[in-house]
This record gives structure tokens, sequence and C-alpha cells, in this order.
């Protein structure tokens, strides 16, 4: 029996589970099982909440398909959420241990409770060898790929995951689902990619699309919308600071020009509690 809280962020759902004085045996297995949306609870993954000794608490993230993932955006929002809103900490700055590295997450209260959370997701890597991507570049800017008689100008960015963007005329009517998975999965990235398709609408304003790596499409991708930030500052599509509109909701988006980081600022809600039993 595994006790159980769900949870999303502009839409990108998860099952969250506190591993501080606990521990799951096959992570991987129960993630398949306990996201399959018609005969599990339903979400894009699993998260684990655990204890750390180089952070505050350290996150691991497993996408729906089993696989584990280095990051995940929201799914941080939502881990600072759940810490301190359940009163397992005071804290308004908590450090968070993730696959990518730690990230710093700063809490913004109302009446008690969590109302937004702002994240350092730290400076984006742009060298192809730290995507990875064997495209060329240096960074890999608008580069030209092609698969499956299909051509796209990626620009790749690894925030803490590895994320290839297109910008495309009309989001809303793109062939994600068609044209997502074949580059997800070429031979182009060696651990796979997260592939967002994005129209810039002005200059503070993009929206959005995501092919999530071992997930499909979903609402919201929280390290997916900073890449698509990055690769239009790169490609001088807009200004260093932009609202991201995604399926699920918008999040704030900001390229510290002094710091080299970037900051992600968006909502978390809990959903429900329930209880798994294998």
């Amino acid at each position: 029996m595994i006790h159980f809280t769900k949870m999303q962020g502009c839409g990108n759902d998860y099952i969250y589970i506190n591993c501080l004085e606990g521990s799951i045996g096959n992570p991987s297995a129960l993630a398949k099982k306990i996201s399959d949306r018609h005969f599990g609870v339903g979400s894009d993954g699993l998260v684990l909440i655990l204890p750390c000794e180089e952070a505050d608490y350290r996150m691991r993230m497993f996408n729906s398909d089993g696989s584990e993932a280095e990051m995940c955006g929201n799914a941080s929002r939502c881990v600072a959420k759940y810490l301190h809103d359940r009163g397992i900490t005071d804290k308004t700055e908590i450090r968070l241990m993730t696959g990518g590295g730690i990230r710093t997450m700063k809490l913004t209260i109302r009446d008690g409770k969590t109302e937004s959370v702002a994240v350092d997701m730290g400076a984006p890597r742009l060298e192809a060898q730290e995507i990875p991507t064997t495209l060329s570049g240096s960074p890999v800017v608008n580069a030209a790929a092609e698969r499956d008689g299909i051509t796209l100008r990626l620009t790749c960015v690894n925030m803490g995951n590895p994320h290839a963007v297109a910008f495309v005329d009309d989001t809303e009517d793109y062939d994600v689902h068609g044209i997502g998975p074949i580059f997800e999965t070429c031979d182009l990235f060696p651990v796979r990619t997260n592939v967002e398709f994005a129209t810039v609408l002005d200059q503070r304003t993009i929206r959005m699309r995501v092919w999530e790596r071992g997930a499909g499409e979903t609402m919201a991708c929280g390290t997916g919308a900073c890449a698509t930030l990055v690769a239009a500052v790169l490609n001088g599509l807009t200004e260093r600071k932009a609202v991201l509109k995604l399926n699920g909701g918008n999040l704030e988006i900001e390229w510290d020009e002094k710091t080299g980081h970037v900051i992600m600022t968006g909502p978390a809600e809990f959903v429900f509690d329930g209880v798994w039993e294998e």
C-alpha cells in the first residue's frame, strides 16, 4: 500500500510519493503502472521526494514509460509546494537536488499557502556535446536536421535535460504527434531529446507545445519553456524575459544577463491524495 499525492503545474501532472522515511523498491515499474491513464491513476510520470545530505531535499523523476529523467521544472515547483504546504518545512527558499544538479526554489506565500514558485534553473548548457547531440555548432543554433524526409531548424539547449527547439509558423496546427517522436528518438540525440515547437507572438510572448522524452505531448514542460526562451534569445527573436504560453497555462521565464541563469516562475497545485494497492 503506497500513499501518494497527485499534483500539477500548468497541467503537467505527476504522482508524488513522500520517501523521506521510506523507499520504493522499483520506481521505474511503478511509474509505468501508476501513470497509465486507463488502468492506473493517470499522470505524466512519478516523482519521489527523498532526503539529501548535499541539499535540503532530493527529487527523482520517472516518465510514464518508466525511464528516469534528470530534471522537471514543473515537478520541482510542485515538490516545493508539497514540502511547505504539508508542513514538512517552513522554509520559503528550498535547495532541491535533481539529476541535473541543485536547484534553488523561492516560494511566494499567501495566507500560509504557496501561491507560486520561482526556480533558479541554472545556466543553460549549449555546446553540442553537453546536449548531447551530433548536430554541429557552438552553440547549436538554427541547425538543419533532416530525418524521414522532414527538415527542422533546431536550436539545442540543455537545462539539466536535453531539448531541441524548432520555431514554426503555426504551433496550434503543427503535427507535434507525428514529428515529435521522430526527432525524440533519432540518432542525432544519443540519449533522446525533448522537442519543443514554438511560435513567437511578440518580443515578450511565445506559444509553445512540447513532445516530452518518454511521455509524449504534455500540457506543459518547465525545462522546455526555459530552453525555448533561451533558444529565442539566441536566434534574436525575443527579449530575455517572456511569457511562455503552454497548453496547460503560462510560465514566466527570464534569462538573467548578469548571472547567466534562467529563472522560471509559475504555479503548482494539489489535485488529490490517494492510496495505490498493487
